[in-house]
């Protein structure tokens, strides 16, 4: 049985009714189409058709038809037309992530939070680095006495601290001392870089300070070791039940309890070596609780070798044009925001000579 441009044409008509309306369409409702030409005799056979080739389904307590999981990636693939994002709709998108997102470090959950509210569907956002993690500054900032603050900036703008210690013998020109050696000999570096000799030659180099090296080299491999891996976060899992295909309990908890970050976390390494948005219907999905929903992702650039990436969770019957173009505008307006050029740095502290090994 041939899969013709009629049958394509009715079954993109009854995707489109039943997302607008979640109620299993019949053949007048496709008749009564402003650009639907052909009888409803016609339009019958059709559907009973695309039933018997597995792109539609016949619900037993409905004489009109749903789609199929088969139907639902035909419509993905060829069929669904392109939605044009309104005006209001790119301004608030643009001005919510203005206004939230303002550290890497942070950026996870609160696209996670964006994302889940302009689609009104639980969404899932994460960042991973692509190659390896490096220190490209140090601080070292005097917090009073006995103490100071060691800063660490990385990639992507992201930035950690910790509050140290400071022994007695050492003052701030020691701790000015201190952070031009790391910035000299420990910047830009690997995790796998930060070495026995390396320490030794920061240790050599630092003076008075140079008890606090092993201590500052410590949490710097911390740091680059948990920068190393995918952060992952899930939210809006409630919104599902609003939903009419959750309108019973137990199903919708069995979802619920599924999207998580736990759950979803393979996620990101489905998206490797994809270009654009990439949509996973029904059984595609990669968790056995997922089979009767459908999953839409894409992925946006952080810049300093990372990169993000955004989905949403939803039934099979989600208006998969109007939420790829929402997630489109949403990776490439990240995209720009993420990729702007950096504020001016301080200039670079020359390299120190190292002293003469005695």
């Amino acid at each position: 049985m041939e899969l013709t441009e009629r049958k394509k044409k009715v079954l993109r008509s009854v995707v489109d009714l039943y997302i607008r309306t979640a109620e299993p369409v019949g053949s007048k409702a496709v008749t009564e189409l402003p650009d639907m030409k052909y009888s409803s005799a016609t339009i019958r056979n059709e559907m009973a058709e695309l039933t018997t080739m597995g792109y539609l389904e016949q619900p037993h307590t409905s004489a009109g038809r749903i789609p199929s999981a088969a139907g639902y990636r035909l419509y993905v693939d060829e069929l669904m037309m392109d939605y044009r994002l309104s005006i209001d709709e790119t301004k608030s998108i643009s001005s919510a992530i203005e206004e939230k997102m303002q550290r890497v470090d942070k950026m996870v959950e609160k696209v996670a939070k964006l994302v889940s509210q302009a689609t009104d569907l639980p969404a899932i956002s994460a960042a991973s680095r692509q190659g390896n993690a490096c220190v490209k500054r140090f601080d070292l900032i005097l917090a009073g006495q006995g103490s100071f603050i060691l800063v660490l900036m990385l990639g992507g703008e992201q930035v950690v601290n910790k509050l140290i210690k400071l022994p007695l013998n050492v003052g701030e020109t020691d701790l000015k001392l201190l952070s031009a050696v790391l910035n000299a000999s420990m910047t830009d570096i690997p995790l796998d870089g930060f070495t026995a000799e390396l320490m030794e030659k920061v240790m050599r180099s630092a003076g008075a300070a140079a008890s606090l090296v092993p201590v500052i080299l410590d949490f710097t491999q911390e740091t680059l070791k948990n920068s190393d891996s995918t952060s992952v976060a899930v939210t809006g899992q409630a919104r599902l039940l609003s939903l009419p295909e959750y309108r019973d309990v137990d199903k919708a908890q069995r979802v619920m309890d599924s999207i998580d970050e736990e759950a979803l976390a393979n996620l990101p390494a489905v998206m490797e070596g994809a270009s654009g948005t990439k949509v996973l219907v029904g059984p595609e999905n990669v968790a056995d609780e997922l089979k009767d929903t459908s999953v839409v992702m894409t992925k946006f650039d952080i810049g300093d070798g990372m990169q993000g990436m955004i989905g949403v969770v939803g039934p099979t019957r989600m208006d998969y044009a109007k939420v790829t173009a929402r997630l489109s505008y949403f990776a490439e307006s990240l995209s720009k925001m993420f990729g702007k050029p950096e504020q001016p740095q301080q200039p670079q502290q020359p390299k120190l000579p190292e002293p003469p090994k005695e």
